[in-house]
């Protein structure tokens, strides 16, 4: 059976219950899962595929996302890799494709390494889960970008169908 490394940056959970639905495209692989906050080392080359999926929070993603690349990016590079986005600006459709998403952009400039596949999914809005502080931010970043400033209620924007058919990407994509 080939195997499949699963690795995620998430925040308040939306990367994760990502990964978990894309568990049941994975049925031809052993997955491994693993956390990349902290420090994380691997072998690569042990994996038939790799799959990374971030989230963005206030503007960026997590450090130990661009720390693993870097320790990394010469086994990503050889690997079939791919790299999945999750963030709030693409609840916008035209922010939803990685050519027109400025987080994938940043990402690419920033980073050495080429996915073979990406993607962008929009996250969900948590303010349950925020602190006063954290409210206050977001809803500010929201106000001036058009979205939800009602702290009342949680918004989950995910497009779950286009998760699924990433994850059907990753998964029947041979590298050659």
């Amino acid at each position: 059976m080939e195997k499949l490394l699963v690795l995620y940056s998430s925040r308040n959970g939306q990367t994760q219950k990502i990964i978990d639905a894309m568990q049941g495209e994975f049925n031809d692989y052993e997955v491994e899962l693993a956390d990349l906050h902290g420090s994380i080392r691997r072998n690569l080359s042990k994996y038939d595929k790799v799959l990374i999926g971030a989230s963005i929070r206030y503007g960026k993603f997590h450090s130990d996302l661009y720390n693993f690349i870097n320790i990394h990016s010469e086994q990503l590079a050889a690997a079939d890799a791919s790299f999945f986005c999750v963030c709030l600006t693409a609840r916008k459709p035209e922010k939803a494709v990685p050519e027109n998403n400025a987080y994938i952009k940043k990402f690419l400039q920033k980073s050495r390494w080429r996915p073979r596949n990406i993607a962008v999914f929009a996250g969900a809005l948590k303010y349950s889960e925020y602190t006063w502080w954290q409210a206050r931010l977001i809803q500010m970043i929201m106000k001036m970008t058009g979205g939800s400033t009602d702290t009342s209620q949680d918004l989950e924007f995910t497009d779950w169908n286009k998760v699924k058919e990433f994850a059907q990407l990753v998964a029947r994509n041979k590298y050659e």
